[in-house]
């Protein structure tokens, strides 16, 4: 998914407009150069499941 907005599913995980989103093993290199400059990644957290795929959710406190 090269193409893949992952700056605007982050932002709709915050908004309420995503409960979780998919990230798969060929995607996750290009997911985390977007992730790891997004200023409110320590809301967010991901889990890794057999395969590869990460689910990431919103934390909720």
């Amino acid at each position: 998914m090269a193409d893949e907005n992952y700056e605007q599913k982050l932002d709709d995980l915050r908004s309420g407009a995503l409960d979780e989103f998919v990230v798969t093993p060929e995607d996750f290199a290009e997911f985390q150069r977007v992730y790891h400059a997004y200023p409110y990644r320590t809301q967010i957290e991901g889990k890794a499941d057999i395969g590869g795929k990460v689910t990431y959710h919103l934390i909720k406190r």
